[in-house]
C-alpha cells in the first residue's frame, strides 16, 4: 500500500470513530450536510487565501482541512446507505475520463476542438441530471462575480453576448450613467438594482478580457489589506492615533505604505 493510500485509509478510519453513535464525538455526530456545508465552503476560501498568500506550508494544511469535508459530507452519506468515499472518487476520475477523450481516447489534441469537447460533455452530463435550460445548476451559492461571469459565458454559447470586451467596456458607461440617476433619485432598491447591473457587467467586462474577476477582487483586497497594515505600523512608530489622524495625514500614511509595500 502507498503511503499515499495508508494515509487516506487511516483519515477514512478517524473519520467513522468520530461519528460512531456510542464512542464518538457528540459534536461531529450530530452534524448533518446542511450544517456542514458553510465550514466546506469556508475550507475552500481558506484554500484560495493560502494560494494568494503564496503560502505553501499553509496550503497544505488548508487542503487537509478540505478533503477532511470531502470525507465527512462522504461519511454521512454511507451512514444513510447512499454512496460513500470511494464512490466519490471513482465518480470524478471517470468523469475526468470521460472529459478528456484526446488523452484516454482517440479525440483530437487540438486546443479549440478540446474546448467544444469539454462544454458538449458538461452539456450532456447536465442533461443526464434533467438540467436542460441553458444556465441549468450554475450554483447560486458560488461568489457573486464568479457566478455572473459563469452565467454570461453560459448565455454566450448559444449568441447571447457581447461581441467583444469593447462591448462590454460601452455598456459600463451605460450602467454607470444609470447607477448615477439613480442615486440622485434617492431611491435606494433602485440604486441597489442599478449598483447590481454594474458589477455584472463589469465581472462580464473581465471574462471577455480573459480575466477572473473574483481573483482580481481578492488580490486588490489583499493589497489594501497589507497596504493598511503598513499605515498601522507606520503611526505606531510615529506614536500618531489613527481615530484622530487629518486627511493629509492618511494620505501621507498612504503613500508611505504603497512605497514600502512595493517593496515587500
Amino acid at each position: 500500500m502507498s503511503r499515499a493510500a495508508e494515509q487516506l485509509e487511516a483519515l477514512l478510519t478517524l473519520m467513522r470513530t468520530l461519528r460512531d453513535p456510542r464512542g464518538g464525538c457528540p459534536w461531529d455526530r450530530e452534524q448533518t450536510f446542511e450544517t456542514i456545508a458553510p465550514y466546506t465552503i469556508e475550507e475552500a476560501y481558506e484554500v484560495a487565501d493560502a494560494i494568494a498568500r503564496r503560502d505553501l506550508h499553509r496550503l497544505c494544511d488548508e487542503l487537509g482541512d478540505l478533503l477532511f469535508q470531502v470525507v465527512f459530507h462522504a461519511r454521512m452519506a454511507e451512514e444513510r446507505g447512499q454512496f460513500d468515499f470511494a464512490d466519490v472518487a471513482q465518480g470524478i476520475r471517470e468523469k475526468l475520463v470521460r472529459r478528456h477523450p484526446h488523452v484516454f481516447g482517440t479525440a483530437s489534441g487540438d486546443a479549440a476542438a478540446l474546448g467544444e469537447s469539454w462544454e458538449a460533455q458538461k452539456a450532456s452530463e447536465r442533461a443526464a441530471r434533467g438540467a436542460s435550460g441553458v444556465l441549468a445548476d450554475v450554483p447560486a451559492a458560488l461568489p457573486a462575480l464568479t457566478r455572473a461571469a459563469k452565467l454570461g459565458k453560459r448565455a454566450g454559447r448559444i449568441g447571447f453576448d457581447w461581441d467583444g470586451a469593447d462591448g462590454v467596456r460601452a455598456k459600463i458607461d451605460e450602467e454607470l450613467a444609470e447607477l448615477d440617476r439613480a442615486v440622485a433619485a434617492g431611491g435606494k432598491d433602485q440604486i441597489a438594482e442599478e449598483l447590481g447591473d454594474l458589477l455584472f457587467t463589469i465581472s462580464n467586462w473581465s471574462r471577455h478580457l480573459d480575466l477572473d474577476a473574483e481573483q482580481a477582487l481578492r488580490a486588490a483586497s489583499l493589497k489594501f489589506e497589507r497596504r493598511f497594515e503598513c499605515m498601522e505600523e507606520e503611526a505606531q512608530r510615529k506614536r500618531l492615533p489613527l481615530e484622530s489622524l487629518s486627511a493629509a495625514q492618511w494620505e501621507q500614511l498612504w503613500s508611505v505604505a504603497k512605497s514600502l509595500n512595493g517593496k515587500r
